[in-house]
């Protein structure tokens, strides 16, 4: 029987941040510009039985998930940018119906839909693939201003942040 408690691991490398590759189907530039994303945290909601002294908790049955969150950097011709907006703007169709039925009548499996699948490509530090984390049906939700300022010193490239909702994510080896 081995004692956990003095079990040497496998792999004693740190998990480097550098080490990843984003993947939006629909968002095709965005994906090239990309500059940070998260793993999203989770909880479990608990659910609480009375005795006559203490509440005693349990776990839940519903799982809930943060957002995931994208910083980018804006290309000069605004296609990043203009990829998420429109998505945005045709699921409020602020203007006419036919900007919703034009998402919602594409297939959800080629990327074109309300909704798309996002891949998240962890990579080892031998820069090898070792896990996808796959969020199902994801959809923008909000979409940082640009913010253009001629009294800046230098030359600050601009960047956007883009935040998603989704169903679930799963955590898959390679």
């Amino acid at each position: 029987m081995v004692d956990a408690r003095t079990e040497t691991p496998s792999n004693l490398n740190f998990l480097n941040p550098l080490n990843f590759k984003f993947q939006i189907k629909k968002t095709p530039t965005v994906n090239y510009f990309i500059q940070n994303v998260n793993i999203p945290g989770l909880s479990l909601q608990q659910v609480n039985t009375s005795n006559p002294f203490v509440k005693i908790p349990y776990g839940g049955d519903h799982i809930q998930f943060d957002d995931i969150m994208i910083n980018f950097k804006v290309d000069e011709d605004l296609k990043n940018y203009l990829e998420l907006y429109n998505w945005i703007k045709n699921m409020g169709f602020p203007d006419n119906f036919d900007q919703y039925k034009t998402l919602a009548d594409k297939p959800k499996t080629d990327g074109e839909g309300l909704v798309s699948d996002i891949s998240l490509i962890v990579i080892s530090s031998a820069r090898n693939p070792i896990f996808e984390i796959l969020f199902k049906d994801a959809f923008p939700v909000s979409l940082s201003s640009l913010i253009f300022d001629s009294t800046r010193p230098d030359i600050e490239y601009l960047e956007c942040a883009c935040t998603f909702k989704y169903t679930s994510f799963d955590i898959n080896p390679i």
